[in-house]
């Protein structure tokens, strides 16, 4: 026998023990065809993954294109089916409406009337495909002539007084069929007082989508137009959070779940993907993401000009929102997200 030589040995085994490198190692090789790239892909983004915002509005046969969002509409009730028939053959599960009321008042009364236009589209839409999920966003910018979120004294959106009108917003909503509430008005303690009504009214199965993190954006621009909710005076600094800020977006949270949250949200996606990633590793329940309206209009107004590829820039940027931890993803790409994604 050979005599054994330790030194040796000891460098063998170390050598072997050592993590690969290059050129035994070749990264590339996983990449070099699409199969192959599929096979070991991460992240996985569905149709089923999205939400698409709908802007509706009184009136008969007026499809609207917003002129700060192109592609997007203000659409009335009776021209709502087709849109959510095709969308829903997509494979998109669920829409998040938003409702220009016909008349706006200083409590904004259309927000809680059971003959609103959101209560009315809610009805259209379950008329039409009964299984898709309705979501409504339970706020009252939209309806008040100060465009503010609450009830406004002295110049200042009082916090309680506010509470009672988004309970009765949530369950008129409940009551014309909507399958989850989403208040966007943080108020202090909304979804705990939301969740007591929705018991207290009989929809205990009622889910609440909380916009739990939503910041005071620059990025919110184009929606104002949309929506026609820009506030009349001052802005909403006051009461949603100040962009700088992280850990306050995890108190906000806890405290969401605490009061009876069923999904909770960052709002806008984009700037925020830290604090997105940061949500998904502290808490468990459902997490959505919403990619807000300046986020989609940057990515139309630089493909309108060739200066991107907007089916790649989309898709890239939804991956993006998922990969950082996003259950659902609220975004008015969806549609063509999601034609992109079956290669239609």
């Amino acid at each position: 026998m050979c005599p054994v030589n330790a030194e040796e040995l000891i460098r063998t085994r170390a050598a072997q023990a050592a993590p690969a490198i290059f050129p035994s190692v070749r990264m590339r090789r996983l990449r070099r065809t699409e199969a192959l790239r599929e096979m070991v892909r991460e992240t996985d983004l569905r149709p089923s993954d999205f939400i698409y915002p709908l802007f509706v509005t009184h009136g008969k046969q007026s499809k609207k294109e917003i002129s700060a969002m192109p592609g997007q509409y203000q659409w009335s009730v009776d021209l709502l089916p087709a849109e959510i028939e095709e969308m829903a053959a997509l494979g998109i599960r669920a829409v998040l409406l938003f409702g220009l009321p016909a008349t706006k008042d200083e409590f904004g009364a259309e927000a809680y009337d059971s003959g609103g236009v959101v209560q009315q589209a809610i009805r259209a839409i379950k008329r039409a495909v009964p299984d898709l999920v309705v979501v409504t966003d339970v706020c009252l910018c939209e309806y008040t002539t100060h465009g503010h979120c609450g009830v406004v004294r002295e110049g200042y959106v009082q916090n309680d007084p506010t509470l009672e009108l988004l309970c009765r917003e949530a369950v008129s909503h409940a009551e014309a069929g909507a399958d989850i509430v989403a208040p966007s008005d943080m108020m202090d303690g909304r979804v705990g007082a939301i969740r007591a009504a929705l018991d207290e009214s009989g929809f205990s199965n009622t889910p609440i989508m909380a916009y739990s993190a939503k910041y005071a954006s620059a990025f919110y621009g184009p929606f104002r137009e949309a929506a026609q909710s820009a506030p009349q005076f001052g802005d909403r600094r006051a009461y949603q959070m100040d962009p700088p800020n992280f850990r306050e977006a995890m108190r906000e949270v806890e405290l969401d779940i605490a009061e009876g949250a069923d999904i909770v949200m960052v709002k806008p996606a984009l700037p925020y993907l830290d604090v997105i990633r940061g949500v998904r590793e502290r808490y468990d329940l459902p997490l959505a993401a919403y990619n807000v309206s300046g986020e989609y209009s940057m990515v139309k107004a630089a493909a309108e000009k060739n200066w991107i590829d907007e089916r790649r820039v989309v898709l890239e940027v939804l991956t993006s929102i998922k990969r950082a931890g996003a259950d659902l993803i609220i975004t008015y790409h969806a549609k063509d997200a999601a034609c992109w994604l079956a290669r239609c």
